[in-house]
This record gives C-alpha cells, structure tokens and sequence, in this order.
C-alpha cells in the first residue's frame, strides 16, 4: 500500500515539530578554530552584553588574551577564539537589566573534534575510514584532506576514505578540513583485520577517552566485526535477559555498549540488561563509541516495531541505479495506514524531504512482506545524502526516530597517475581507478587505451601499474567498472618523457609532419639557390667587366697549362653547337 499526498505533507509537519529540520540557533565548530555569534536580539545596542548560560550567566568581558572580542560595528558580534572544549555553551546578549532566561532565545555552540573513524567493512577481511566530526559542522566543509604517514595523499568532497584497507601496522591515517589544516585528526593505523575482530590503534583524542584519565594518550582497541541481541529467560518471572554478544573474545577493559529502545539512546549501559517479556519496544545494542558497529532491532515481546536496513552505508557510480532497503516488523493488531522516504542531508541544519515516485528517478517496490525497497535510478550526486524509511499507522501514529538511516555517497570514476601524468621512459606508473567511496571489495574494473580496452593483465584492476613504462604506454587512460561498462571515466593523458624529449602519439604526429616540411623547404632553398646562378638565355653579359677580374699572368708560368692541340675538322664540330645569334626586333 502506498502513501498519499497528504499523509506526507501529515510527516514532513511532524517532522517539524520533532526537531528533524535542525534548530537554526545551533553552531558546531572546530576545537582550535574560531567562531563569530551574532546577537539574535531584534534591535540590539551598544550597551547591551553577551552571557554564558551554563556558567550562571556569567557576563562576557573582552580579554587582553584575545579570546573574547565584541564588534558594535556588525550587530554586536561575539568573537570566540582558539575554542576549546569548555567553550561548549549557550550564549546570549540582552540588556543589563534583562533578567530572562536567554536559554530559550540563545546561541548554542557545540564544539567538535575531527576523528578518523574505523568501520568494518562488509567485504572480506577489510576496513574502510571515515573522517567524522561529534558534531555535523556548521561550515560545511569545502573538501576534506586525507593524510598517509604524515604526508598530504589528497582532497575529495567526501569524508569517506577512498579504498578499502587490509592491517598495515606501520601505516598512519589522518584527516582535516580544508582550511583548518593545522587541525588534523589524531592519527589512526589499523594493526590487525581478522574474519571477527580488528584492531586499531589510536595516536590520542576521544576514543580513547572510555576509561583513560587524559585523552592526550595513546590507545589500542579491538573491536568485533559485527554484534548481536541473544535472547534468554531471566531469573525473575516475567523477565527475560538480553545479552549484547559480539563475533570477537573480547578481553580489552575499553569496550563498553550502549542500548536503544525503539532506536533512541537510553541510560542503560554494560553487556546485559533485562526486561519485561512483554516489553512492546524494539531494542539493540552497540559499542560506545563506535555505534556504527551495531545490533540489528530485537522484540522484548512478542511483537514490537522494529526497523532494519539491510546495508547502513552504500558507494555508487553516478549515472547507476541503487536499491536501499528497510525491512519492519509491528505488532499484529496495527494496520499500516502508508510509507514514506526520506532524504536528510546531515549539515548543522538537517533538512528532510519527502520522496514521491518518479519513473526517471525513484521507484518504490512494496511487493514483499514487511520489507520495503527504495529504488534510485540515473544517480546524480546531488543524491548523496542520509535515507530514512518510515510509515504511519490507521491512528495517524508515526514510527519514525533520530537514529541514522542509510548512507549514499554518489561517486564518479576518475584516473590518477602517480608520480605523475608526465613521466620518464623507464619509471614505473601506478594508474589508479579512483572514486569518493570505497566500492565493493569485489569490483572488477575495465582499462582503456586512446578508448580501446586494455588486454587484461597480472597487475590489473582497480590500479593499473605500468613497471617500466615505454613509449608505447603513452596515451589517453580512461576506466570503467564491469557492472556498468556505460558510465567511464574522463579520459587523462599520460606522457612519456625519452632522452630526446617528449613522446605522445601526438607528438609523433607533429614531429613526422615538422620533419617532412623541413625537408621540403631545403629543397626548395637548395634548388632556388642553384637556379639563381644560371644566366637567362636572353641575359647579355658586359664583357668589360668579366675581363676586368683576370689579371696578367707572367709568362715563365706557361708551362702550367698543357696546349691545347684540335684538328680543323675538330674545331668546326665544336662551334656548330653554339646557336647562331638572332638579332631582337
């Protein structure tokens, strides 16, 4: 059954009301960064001030240090600088005299450390990075900028790290915002990737904060690849036990979970909890910390609602279609009155819009029993967002909860070159098939040379490594994935650099063409240069002046030349061959 118009315009208010759409008096900011407030009283003046709410309402006063500094120029500005973690505030101006609560109509500013997050991946024995912040940051990022052992790697709008990785202990990881570079990431290297655990050790920052006094210090965890809700009867009649079991023997102090009712956070904390059997809520459980790493809902009853995506996180090529699915359970004495999707894109203001079927774009498939597939189709990266499955009951009761949906990065397909896209005959080049999200771990890619497909070779498929490199590499590269051989790459030339200079097969062109008109105008000024020694027919030579350049030879210099001796007959024959002269008219 599908929803109607009004249903959804029904959500999208109580989406509203709910806080969904964000409160637009909050601001996150990035711990060491700065941040301006502006005074959100409606005529403010020069005598009003700023308070801190959670310090008593604290007064704000400029300091020499430069950590507070108020503009009457530009609506009574507050300046923050280098903030820190006790910064984390409600701030308000108001009159002297205004003794209201400003709590109600104040700023609050949150404030953020940027994390490498270390997220199973769901392919083989493999790990994929995020560069999150525990805050959506209020400045959306221009691009963040990946690090590797301290060096610069590269910037891409996604805070997904672009390949899949396999432990590698010696290996660092960091991330930044691009212009707060000096603000990066503690550093991350993934020491070991088993079928049920990982490990990861964290330079200092807040995963490390569980049970450690100081969060400056380093810390090594192990997590469990993937965790679930066991079911038992409790010692106490009515009861039962819900224990949070994980695919790895954990023995690390640092781990701890947290529980979710109806996929909200709750108080309860440790390995066990118990309930009531007839408990009509759903629940799970996750790690603290690490709450990517989570159970799937579970009934404390017989029956509850509960939801569950099949995948949390999905990379696709932009241009393909994608199928996000949601699988629910409700009691058996509720009718599901209609179902809705919602797009969310995460900023400091989340913003929810309801998705109506559309045959070029978006598809809705209900044919299965409590499950319910969203389909995309000709994605654009635009499409990049958070999506949210709900639905509504006859009584107009809404199932719809805070806790994150499915996440779609939209990529394009893009080649690399390393070191370079010029290099020397003889180097080795590493092509690389690059996207904004870690594709499957199982993805096959497709090489092309000037647009002709590459013979698959050992060193083949998501990087193409060319180890030494000739002239004959030389080209325009472009990759493409075997799923979807329609959507390619842009194309990049790669030059090869010989001893004699530069080798492209256009370059081979123009310099066969350079040659050959080279060779056409020496030719030319050879023949022309040999044409304009010869006298005409018709040119009359000044006698005087030939005779006027040949000296008097001495005569004891005769014998140098031989005599000539010729016949008469001799004689005749050799003048019959000079024209006779005619006379011009």
């Amino acid at each position: 059954m599908f929803f109607t118009e009004a249903e959804c315009l029904f959500w999208v208010f109580v989406l509203c009301l709910s806080g969904v759409q964000g409160q637009t008096n909050s601001i996150c900011a990035l711990k060491g960064s700065s941040v301006n407030l502006s005074c959100s009283h409606q005529h403010p003046t020069s005598s009003m001030n700023w308070y801190s709410v959670h310090r008593g309402g604290l007064k704000i006063e400029t300091s020499a240090d430069g950590k507070y500094s108020m503009s009457a120029e530009s609506n009574l500005t507050l300046t923050v600088n280098n903030l820190a973690e006790n910064d984390a505030n409600i701030y308000c101006c108001r009159e002297p005299a205004d003794k209201s609560d400003c709590g109600q109509r104040g700023i609050s500013l949150s404030v953020a450390e940027l994390q490498v997050k270390v997220i199973p991946a769901t392919e083989g024995q493999t790990v994929t990075l995020m560069c999150s912040s525990s805050c959506p940051l209020t400045e959306k990022p221009a691009a963040y900028i990946w690090y590797k052992n301290r060096e610069f790697l590269y910037a891409d709008w996604s805070p997904w790290y672009q390949e899949l990785l396999s432990s590698e202990e010696a290996v660092t990881y960091s991330c930044a915002v691009k212009g707060y570079e000096d603000l990066r990431a503690p550093e991350v290297s993934v020491d070991s990737i088993t079928e049920t655990c990982f490990s990861v050790t964290y330079a200092k920052g807040r995963m490390c904060s569980s049970q450690q006094t100081s969060v400056d210090e380093s810390c090594s965890i192990t997590y469990p690849r993937e965790i679930h809700i066991q079911r038992t009867p409790a010692e106490h009649r009515g009861f039962i036990r819900l224990t949070c079991n994980s695919s790895c023997f954990l023995t690390d102090p640092l781990i701890s979970f947290v529980w979710y009712e109806n996929r909200k956070p709750t108080l309860k904390e440790g390995k066990q909890i118990q309930v009531p059997s007839s408990h009509p809520d759903s629940l799970s459980c996750a790690i603290k910390g690490l709450e990517d790493v989570r159970s799937a809902d579970v009934c404390g009853g017989d029956s509850c609602w509960s939801l569950n995506y099949v995948h949390s996180r999905i990379c696709a090529l932009q241009g393909s279609s994608v199928n996000i699915s949601s699988k629910y359970s409700h009691p058996d004495y509720v009718q599901i009155q209609s179902k809705c999707w919602y797009k969310v894109k995460r900023n400091a203001e989340e913003e929810a819009e309801q998705l109506t079927e559309d045959a070029d774009h978006v598809e809705y498939d209900d044919s299965m029993k409590n499950q319910h597939i969203l389909r995309l189709k000709k994605l654009k990266r635009d499409d990049s967002a958070e999506y949210r499955f709900t639905f509504t009951t006859e009584n107009e009761e809404v199932n719809q909860s805070d806790f994150p949906g499915v996440t779609l990065i939209v990529t394009e397909l893009r080649v690399k070159m390393s070191p370079s896209a010029v290099v020397t005959e003889g180097q080795r080049v590493t092509l690389t098939c690059s996207t904004s999200c870690p594709l499957t771990d199982n993805t096959n890619y497709i090489w092309y040379l000037n647009s002709r497909p590459l013979t698959p070779r050992e060193n083949q498929n998501k990087h193409l490594i060319l180890d030494p490199v000739s002239r004959e590499d030389a080209g325009s590269y472009s990759c493409a994935v075997k799923t979807n051989k329609d959507i390619s790459s842009a194309p990049k030339t790669l030059t090869v650099q010989s001893i004699t200079g530069t080798w492209t097969p256009a370059a081979a062109g123009v310099s066969a063409a350079l040659l050959g008109l080279i060779l056409l105008t020496v030719c030319w000024w050879r023949r022309k240069k040999s044409n304009s020694h010869k006298p005409s027919r018709h040119e009359t030579l000044d006698d005087s002046h030939l005779y006027d350049e040949i000296s008097p030879q001495p005569a004891e210099q005769d014998h140098h030349y031989p005599r000539l001796n010729s016949s008469e007959d001799e004689m005749d024959h050799l003048y019959s061959t000079i024209p006779p002269f005619e006379p011009t008219v």
